[in-house]
Order: C-alpha cells, then sequence, then structure tokens
C-alpha cells in the first residue's frame, strides 16, 4: 500500500517545510491531537526562558517528520518498505498523545497514587479514538500502539521512535533549543539519520557518524543542567506540583486516569484556571490556590540548598526516595520553624544515556565499518560518554522568599554533613 497521499504542507521553524498524508491530517485534525496544543512541551520553562511556549503538538509533528526522513533512508538501503516507513510516521505522530497538563510534570503526580504513566494512557487513545481512521488507511491499532512506544518485535524499529539514537530526542534538542535560546541542543540530526543502519534487529551507526553521536548526547546532557533542571524552572514546577497535590481530591486530577474523557480536558490552562478558582474551604486548598497565584504571577520558590552530582542508581534510588525526601523537608521546616507545606526537597534525575524503548539501560551502541563489518562497543569505552555516565541528580531545598534565610540554615544543618560524602555542593 505503501504512503498515502500528500494532503497538507507545514511550515515549522525548526525542520523547514514538510508534509502530511491523508491518515496523517485526519489524525492531527482529531479533537485528541489538537489538545496537545495545550499542553506545552516545557511546561513552566517559560517563565524563565520566555519564548519557550512551544508545544507537545508541533514536538509530535517534528518528530514524524525525522521519522519519516529515517524511513526514507532505511527504506533507500533496503531494510524497510513504505509500508514501514508510513507506520513509523504514525508512530512517531502518535508518541506523545497521552501527555497530561504540564507535560511531565503531571506524571509526577500520576505516579505518587500509583496509576501509572502517560504511554498507558496513550495506548487507550489509540486503541479507542484512533482504531477507525487507522483500519481505513490499511493500518491496526495495535501496530501503530506496539511501535510507538516501544513494544514491537523490530527492535530497530522501537529504537527510531525512542533511545539514545530517536528521532523524539533529536527533535526535542533541537526544538527546545530553539525556543529557549540555549545552544546546547544544536546537533546534527541530519548527519545520524544519513548514517543509520540495521544489525540483528537493533538500529547501528555508520562509524563515520560516531562524533555526531558523541555529541548529541552531550547535547542532551547540557540541556538538562542548563534548562530541564534549571532552578528557576523547576521552582515553578514545584509550586504547580504542590497546588495540584493539595487540589487533587477536590479536582479529581488522578482519577481522570481512569476516565479517558475526563482526562482529555485536562491542560495546562483547564488545570490552572480551577486551581486559581479553588474555594477557602480547607488549609489545602487555601495554600494550592496561593501557590496557583504565585505562579501565575511569577512569584516563585526560592532554591536555598542545592547539590548536583553524577551517580550510580543505588544512591540515586535512596535520593530520589519520596518517603525519605519527606521526612527530611519536614525535619528541616521544624528546625526553621515554618509551616512543612512551605520547604520542598526536589530531587531529580535522569539517565545520561536515555533509555531503551521499554526503559532498560543502554549499554552499547554498534557501529559499522566502511566494509560492512560491525563492531558492537560499550557506552564506557566511548571517553567522551564515559565522562557522563550513570545518573545526572540534583537534589535542591526550596520555600518562600520570606522564609528562604531560616530554611537555608535548616537545610544545611540536616542536608549538608549528608551530602557533603557524596556531592561537590553547589554555593547557592
Amino acid at each position: 500500500m505503501g504512503m498515502d497521499k500528500i494532503v497538507a504542507e507545514i511550515s515549522d521553524p525548526v525542520h523547514g517545510y514538510f508534509y502530511l498524508s491523508s491518515v496523517e491530517k485526519e489524525i492531527v485534525d482529531s479533537r485528541e491531537f489538537q489538545r496537545l496544543r495545550r499542553i506545552r512541551q516545557l511546561s513552566s520553562a517559560y517563565l524563565t526562558y520566555p519564548s519557550a511556549q512551544h508545544t507537545r503538538f508541533e514536538h509530535s509533528l517534528g518528530t514524524m517528520h525525522l521519522a519519516g526522513k529515517v524511513g526514507l533512508s532505511l527504506k533507500n538501503k533496503g531494510y524497510i518498505d513504505s509500508d514501514k516507513v508510513q507506520l513509523l510516521r504514525l508512530a512517531a505522530l502518535l508518541h506523545d498523545i497521552g501527555h497530561g497538563p504540564f507535560s511531565h510534570l503531571f506524571e509526577e503526580i500520576i505516579a505518587l497514587k500509583g496509576n501509572g504513566t502517560h504511554e498507558d494512557i496513550g495506548k487507550r487513545i489509540i486503541k479507542e479514538r484512533f482504531k477507525d481512521t487507522l483500519a481505513k488507511h490499511g493500518y491496526t491499532e495495535d501496530e501503530v500502539s506496539e511501535l510507538a512506544f516501544g513494544e514491537s518485535d523490530e527492535q530497530y524499529l522501537n529504537e527510531v521512535i525512542s533511545g539514545s539514537l530517536s528521532v523524539d530526542l533529536m527533535d526535542y534538542l533541537l526544538r527546545d533549543s530553539y525556543f529557549t535560546g540555549a545552544h546546547y541542543g544544536r546537533i546534527d540530526a541530519e548527519r545520524i539519520i544519513s548514517s543509520l543502519e540495521v544489525y540483528n534487529n537493533r538500529l547501528a551507526l555508520d562509524k563515520a557518524a560516531l562524533n555526531s553521536f558523541e555529541s548529541l548526547l552531550i547535547a542532551r546532557y547540557q540541556m538538562f543542567k542548563a534548562v530541564y533542571f534549571h532552578k528557576t524552572v523547576r521552582a515553578a514546577e514545584i509550586m504547580l506540583l504542590k497546588a495540584m497535590q493539595l487540589a487533587d481530591d477536590y479536582m479529581h486530577l488522578t482519577s481522570a486516569y481512569n476516565n479517558l474523557e475526563e482526562y482529555l480536558k485536562l491542560t495546562d490552562d483547564y488545570v490552572l484556571i480551577n486551581l486559581l478558582n479553588l474555594p477557602d474551604t480547607s488549609k489545602e486548598l487555601r495554600l494550592a490556590k496561593r501557590f496557583a497565584e504565585d505562579y501565575r504571577d511569577r512569584r516563585l520558590f526560592k532554591s536555598v540548598f542545592e547539590s548536583i552530582m553524577q551517580a550510580t542508581s543505588t544512591l540515586i534510588n535512596r535520593l530520589t526516595d519520596v518517603k525519605y525526601l519527606s521526612e527530611r523537608a519536614k525535619e528541616i521546616a521544624s528546625k526553621a520553624s515554618v509551616d512543612e507545606y512551605l520547604v520542598y526537597i526536589d530531587s531529580a534525575k535522569a539517565p545520561s544515556i536515555p533509555r531503551a524503548p521499554g526503559r532498560e539501560e543502554v549499554k552499547d551502541l554498534i557501529l559499522i565499518d566502511k566494509d560492512g563489518t560491525s563492531n558492537i562497543i560499550n557506552m564506557k569505552d566511548i571517553p567522551l560518554i564515559a565522562s557522563i555516565l550513570g545518573f545526572m541528580n540534583m537534589i535542591r531545598v526550596y520555600t518562600t522568599n520570606e522564609d528562604r534565610d531560616k530554611v537555608k540554615e535548616a537545610a544545611y544543618k540536616v542536608l549538608g554533613r549528608e551530602t557533603d560524602r557524596w556531592y561537590e555542593r553547589v554555593a547557592v
């Protein structure tokens, strides 16, 4: 069957002009996909980087476009046919369809209740809302869903959508770099895409493009430090997080996870407006409303303690344990004589190498020489990448501007000695 007829043109500041096939346009025009226009790609980063107003909508389109370029490259090398190119584009287009308001922030709320992930919701949306559209064009909801969320038997196709060589990674680095003005994400996506090969059902890379791959991972690492984990970006996100936690029972945010129609109502503005209109009937709701108002007006929490490190998974698991962090936050609040709701320990982590489809750790890279011979190399044996292996972990203590001095002193008493054993502490 091959690619559907081209029926629409997109002008994109990152990738230039690209096109939509008839099945893609039908999906893009749906209510479920248009909802992504109202979910910012970088949640609250616009309060620090004013132009970071881009959304999951254009990221999904850009990811689809890059998936198509990978598909054509693999097709020209004889690895796949036209049907697979269109399937790759559809999976990439729908890979973020299940995101909740404020992108990954809402996932933290869901995780606290043990409900699931945006991928689980995404599968339901594809299977319940796009089944007929896909069938009309010769595709099944199962094959698109499996590939979109890393469950296809063809592992190399999963790796096109997510992982260390993925189009998702390439689009968000280029797009986030463009809209924040942080130049770290300027990667050579064209070079990587044209150098992709397939070996033993895995995605491989022409050895000549190894430098471009190194640059890709270093760019991601730098974007986490400069943008995604920026202390002011996280301050805004924490305020939203606390507001949503405090108002969850009243607003039924996490319970919407079990009701697709209710979930699809949840967008950034919808949730913020509802937080701003909370009644003053309890301390929790008053605080949630206050945090939402302060967020809206950019009166943000202040970081009074910060430590950043590269660490093993064992240490990271301890320092990202919700119960452990909650106890330490209460201890700091007690020592500072402030309300426990006004002290928050933020421990954000990211694997230095993006996870493979299925969330497993990526430990190696397959390189193909000019003569066609393959060489599987461990990430530890690539010097630049070895220097950032493990997890990047950032731990900070936040509080209100009024309480910053008291909480800073208490935070160093509670956390300083402990973290001195593992961290090079960064002065605030």
